[in-house]
């Protein structure tokens, strides 16, 4: 009796580890939820399926999926590089999937048995397909967004990478200016039809990438913008000052880190923009004042960075911003007219700079 009830304890330990594949669940812009494990010492994102393995949940996957370029989850933000292995397998019901330029690698008999598919979309930054990756599944449509194709198997292998239906009549389109390097290269050659994207097929479906979002802050909202029509930003945001720990004294920053893209079904998602949020006393002799600080008046100041400028908006009139590297040396200066101030500074994307504020200073990276 006793070894029975040890052997049901241990099965109900062993029954959480072995009940799901996948590490989260989060919904893209659409609204379908998608099934990812941690990847690269779990910096990155791997699309996986539902359950213990793929036999266990077909059709998990149905409709139109837009496998989106990063993910936001418990306030940390992470780039979709992979689609594991079976991850879409046996998923009939799926119609269409349009992979991100993110993607790197797609895993071996990812979308095989997906029969219902009449297209797929993969995107630029793919440089490997695993074996039998759409095997099972007859496509009509094939649209590769690859510059430099690569060698994939063809139709007479029996891990070949398509169909041979699909090699034979579907019609595959590619960037303009890259058909001759298709039709010399293994597998893609293969393709019976192969046409250039506005080329002399006429309206050639292509995915386009999802303009990059502006931010903007006023009474205490936060605007994302996107000029792509209908594109939904989707947007995380951090707070330096959530700490924990001991002792008596805790330095407070009121600084934000904003990131936000754009997304929208059947188009790639933007790049993502960034910003960082924070408040300067108006008076800046009260800024070393503890007691009554909370009737000290402070506006919001907006940062931004891109390609070397920083951009500070929010500061009055005729306000000295100076931005510094990280070893101290000055990067630039400029003062605000209109409310914002622009400092062009030779600095490299990924480097940290110090913008100073009348007495404020706050880390940016640069992008």
């Amino acid at each position: 009796m006793i070894k029975k009830k040890q052997l049901l304890l241990l099965a109900m330990i062993l029954l959480p580890l072995v009940a799901s594949a996948h590490d989260i669940e989060v919904k893209n812009a659409d609204g379908v939820t998608i099934y990812y494990n941690y990847f690269n010492n779990g910096t990155e994102l791997e699309v996986t399926f539902l359950g213990r393995n793929h036999f266990s949940s077909p059709n998990v996957y149905q409709g139109n999926v837009a496998i989106p370029e990063e993910v936001t989850y418990m306030n940390r933000t992470r780039k979709v590089t992979s689609i594991g292995e079976y991850a879409f397998c046996q998923c009939s019901n799926l119609t269409s999937v349009t992979i991100p330029y993110s993607v790197t690698s797609i895993g071996a008999e990812a979308f095989s048995g997906c029969s219902g598919l009449t297209s797929v979309t993969i995107g630029s930054g793919v440089t490997r397909i695993g074996d039998a990756a759409f095997n099972g599944a007859d496509i009509p449509t094939v649209i590769s967004l690859i510059e430099n194709p690569f060698k994939i198997t063809g139709k007479t292998s029996s891990t070949r990478t398509f169909t041979q239906n699909t090699f034979l009549n579907a019609t595959l389109y590619v960037p303009k200016g890259t058909i001759d390097k298709y039709k010399a290269t293994d597998g893609w050659k293969d393709f019976v039809f192969i046409e250039e994207e506005n080329g002399s097929g006429g309206d050639t479906p292509t995915t386009q990438k999802c303009e990059k979002p502006t931010i903007s802050y006023e009474n205490g909202k936060l605007t994302f913008s996107s000029a792509t029509d209908g594109a939904v930003c989707q947007y995380s945001i951090t707070d330096t000052d959530i700490k924990a720990g001991s002792g008596n004294e805790v330095q407070l920053g009121v600084t934000y880190n904003i990131s936000v893209y754009a997304a929208k079904s059947g188009y790639e998602n933007s790049e993502t923009a960034t910003a960082t949020l924070c408040w300067i006393d108006q008076q800046p002799k009260t800024e070393d004042i503890t007691n009554g600080i909370t009737n000290i008046p402070a506006q919001a100041v907006l940062i931004q960075s891109e390609g070397g400028s920083i951009k500070v908006q929010g500061v009055d009139e005729g306000t000295q911003v100076n931005v510094y590297g990280i070893n101290g040396s000055q990067a630039g200066s400029a003062i605000s007219q209109g409310g914002a101030a622009t400092i062009n500074t030779n600095l490299q994307p990924g480097s940290v700079a110090i913008v100073k504020i009348g007495r404020k200073s706050v880390k940016v990276v640069i992008k």
